[in-house]
């Protein structure tokens, strides 16, 4: 490898700020002057979360998968009491509750711990706690970075969402259940967040494509009771969704069948990232030729920053896409040119408060298409 540096190459950065910043001198210096030495601070403790992330979200795993979190929603414990619960050595477990609390999940009083208020957030948002025990399978795919990056492994993550292949027949009903279950309690706050900024007013069928056990069109249902509904997905994944009397059922794959007819209002959540462009490119066609002139698509989904690499979306989702092998997770920028490739027209800006949640795009088809 030829192209990379050796570990011993000299450190040589391109730049007047970089180099001033690389220098031990002004380094020393900032360290020194007390109004340069809160940002030096700041920046090296920045630098020691990016290294000891991945055992944060250890830990995190740890916490979740022993129930310490739920515990203490009951009240205050001891290390001594816990690790009595989750047959874990004391000593051990007072490492991980010391952890927890200096992540804010936890507080801690003497030699207790309580729950902290970031500790009941997140036990209050529907399914973060089954999400973070689905990351044993993208911590396996990640063991070797460097490997998974050049596309050198066979990710296991590819394996657990099997319908983006395109799966045909019947499929395991513990897998349709598991996957379902998990996309369905993360569901929950990308339909709030969504329907925060896209209206249906006006609206008189919406068709929700590929989408799942039918949480986000359960939410439409609760702000929009007048408006008809409909569920497209795979014939397993829709005889298992829980939707309220009265939204039609369609089973069937995108991939192979024409959309239903009759909705003038298409959203995908959640279903773009999830395929390769060549996909989309056909799920967009499919998508414009079933509406009517004027009708709409919402596009819901966590998107890239694009030109301003975003925290979130660029580091979770992008690698998390990559690991399904199949998806892609893709800039406004990017979904408004496949959008307009398709044919739709007055296609808004993105629209996103919690972008770790979710962003939304709309479209039109034009009044004038055939």
């Amino acid at each position: 490898m030829a192209d990379i540096p050796a570990p011993d190459a000299p450190f040589r950065p391109v730049g007047l700020a970089n180099r001033l910043v690389a220098a031990p001198w002004f380094q020393t210096l900032c360290a020194r002057v007390p109004g340069l030495r809160g940002i030096a601070r700041r920046e090296g403790a920045a630098l020691f979360d990016l290294m000891q992330g991945f055992v944060q979200s250890q830990m995190l795993m740890a916490l979740v998968e022993m129930r310490v979190l739920h515990m203490l929603a009951d009240g205050p414990a001891t290390a001594q009491s816990l690790a009595a619960r989750c047959a874990v050595p004391p000593e051990r477990m007072l490492i991980l509750l010391q952890a927890g609390a200096a992540m804010r999940l936890l507080r801690r009083r003497g030699a207790t711990f309580a729950l902290a208020r970031r500790g009941a957030a997140f036990l209050a948002v529907p399914g973060l706690a089954d999400m973070v025990r689905h990351h044993d399978v993208l911590y396996s795919d990640l063991a070797d970075p460097v490997a998974f990056i050049r596309g050198e492994t066979q990710p296991a993550l590819a394996d657990f969402w099997p319908y983006v292949f395109g799966a045909k027949g019947a499929m395991d009903p513990d897998q349709t259940a598991r996957y379902s279950r998990l996309m369905a309690e993360s569901q929950h706050l990308v339909a709030q967040e969504a329907l925060a900024h896209l209206s249906l007013k006006g609206a008189r069928r919406l068709l929700d494509v590929g989408g799942g056990t039918g949480v986000f069109l359960r939410a439409v249902r609760a702000r929009y009771p007048a408006l008809e509904l409909a569920l497209f997905d795979l014939p397993d994944v829709v005889a298992q969704a829980a939707l309220p009397e009265g939204i039609a059922r369609h089973g069937g794959s995108f991939r192979t069948d024409p959309l239903p007819g009759g909705a003038d209002v298409i959203s995908l959540v959640r279903v773009l990232y999830d395929h390769s462009d060549a996909t989309v490119r056909a799920l967009l066609a499919k998508t414009h030729e079933a509406l009517p002139p004027g009708g709409r698509v919402l596009i819901i989904e966590p998107m890239s920053g694009g030109l301003r690499p975003d925290p979130q979306t660029d580091v979770y989702f992008s690698v998390y896409t990559l690991a399904m092998q199949t998806g892609q997770t893709r800039s406004a920028a990017r979904i408004t040119e496949l959008l307009s490739e398709a044919g739709f027209v007055d296609i808004s800006k993105e629209m996103a408060d919690r972008r770790f949640v979710t962003c939304s795009l709309q479209a039109r088809k034009s009044q004038a298409a055939a």
